[in-house]
């Protein structure tokens, strides 16, 4: 994970670092961390799983129950 390039959410706020990081250079991957923890646990996703997931967020009202 040392050749991924690590970018912040655009929807996280200029201020403080309690912000989700996105690497998107890694061929059919993407990887998320939390940028208070970059050495911390990070997941990756299919690049095809994590699309569908954003753009599932975007359409779809929040439920979390």
């Amino acid at each position: 994970m040392d050749s991924f390039t690590w970018v912040k959410s655009s929807r996280s706020g200029g201020s403080g670092d309690n912000c989700v990081e996105v690497a998107l250079n890694v061929p059919g991957l993407v990887a998320v961390r939390d940028s208070k923890e970059p050495d911390g646990h990070r997941l990756t996703f299919a690049a095809n799983d994590w699309h569908q997931f954003t753009s599932r967020l975007k359409s779809e009202p929040f439920d979390p129950a």
